[in-house]
C-alpha cells in the first residue's frame, strides 16, 4: 500500500506542479501582450509626431 500513496503523491505533485507552470505561462503572454500593445501604441505616436514634423519643416522651406 505505500507504493501506492506514493505514487499518488508524487502524481498529485506533478499535477499541482504542471498546473502552476500553464497559470504562469498565461500570465507571462498576458504581460507579453500588454508590452507588445504598449509600445505599438508609443511607436504609432512617435510617427504621428515625426511625420508632423517633417511637414512644418517641408513647409517652412517652401516658405522660405
Amino acid at each position: 500500500m505505500s507504493n501506492s500513496n506514493e505514487a499518488k503523491a508524487r502524481a498529485e505533485a506533478s499535477f499541482k506542479r504542471k498546473e502552476g507552470q500553464a497559470r504562469q505561462a498565461t500570465k507571462a503572454w498576458i504581460e507579453y501582450e500588454a508590452q507588445r500593445r504598449s509600445v505599438a501604441k508609443k511607436t504609432e505616436r512617435l510617427r504621428a509626431l515625426r511625420l508632423a514634423k517633417e511637414v512644418v519643416e517641408t513647409n517652412r522651406k517652401t516658405d522660405a
